[in-house]
């Protein structure tokens, strides 16, 4: 091949839709939804998947992948999917789901979908604030963080510390499979695909329930630049999140 000539190496997946992202420039969320459209496509998962997406950033899904999906209200998302478990067996049911959503209005719902084991794969971006409503305190929020909600930075007394879902739902016999990645360079970003693709695996071996948290960057909710809040993911978020397998149960029973 001559110097002059180009080859494709690399294509859009056909499962993301062909049109700019609504999403706040630098905002983590794209490439989340890039990389769930990599996985269901590779898996051929496409035509039976029905994701849930609730109120919050998570809504932009519902343009961006081209799969079935149906809206839930904020932190419902488990609910919607487990009433579509229940009546679709033979679908891939996933929800897409930020932390306020996940983490705060909905706590009760994907703690108790864990605990049946349901056969969903939940993938959540936490970026650590409200990023719709106005950039407000979420439960992930760092100690000293400053939001609108907490405009001299999160204190630990009347506020609480920072959640850590994906640990507390990793200790239930329910889930699968629990993980936490992140986007904050090309090398966090491959070994995130690669757990997103696990926790479908998960799902389609009929293990239970499967959860993959993803680290992002928010840079209008956080008050930064693009390039600052890959930073600050990267100094501040991640040593407060540490990432890795929390959990696999998805092997032949010991």
């Amino acid at each position: 091949m001559s110097a002059t000539e180009l080859r494709t190496i690399f294509e859009r997946p056909a499962l993301l839709a062909d049109r700019s992202t609504h999403y706040c420039p630098g905002c983590g969320h794209g490439v989340v939804q890039r990389l769930i459209a990599e996985v269901l496509g590779e898996l051929e998962l496409g035509p039976r998947t029905i994701a849930v997406a609730p109120v919050g950033c998570a809504v932009f899904a519902y343009q961006d992948l081209m799969v079935d999906f149906v809206e839930a209200p904020h932190g419902r998302a488990p609910a919607v999917a487990t009433g579509i478990r229940r009546v679709r067996p033979e679908a891939f049911v996933l929800t897409y789901q930020g932390d306020g959503d996940l983490a705060a209005i909905g706590t009760a719902e994907i703690i108790h979908a864990a605990a049946r084991g349901e056969r969903i794969t939940a993938i959540f971006v936490n970026n650590g604030v409200y990023g719709m409503t106005g950039g407000q305190m979420a439960p992930t929020t760092l100690l000293g963080q400053r939001t609108t909600s907490t405009p001299a930075g999160r204190e630990r007394i009347g506020t609480g510390s920072p959640l850590r879902m994906t640990e507390l739902l990793a200790q239930i016999p329910g889930v699968a499979f629990a993980a936490r990645g992140s986007v904050v360079d090309a090398a966090a970003i491959g070994r995130t695909r690669g757990y997103i693709e696990r926790a479908c695996r998960a799902q389609l071996n009929g293990a239970g329930f499967s959860i993959v948290e993803v680290l992002a960057n928010c840079p209008v909710g956080w008050g930064l630049t693009p390039v600052d809040s890959l930073a600050w993911l990267r100094d501040r978020v991640l040593p407060e999140f540490p990432v890795g397998l929390l959990a696999d149960r998805t092997g032949p029973p010991g």
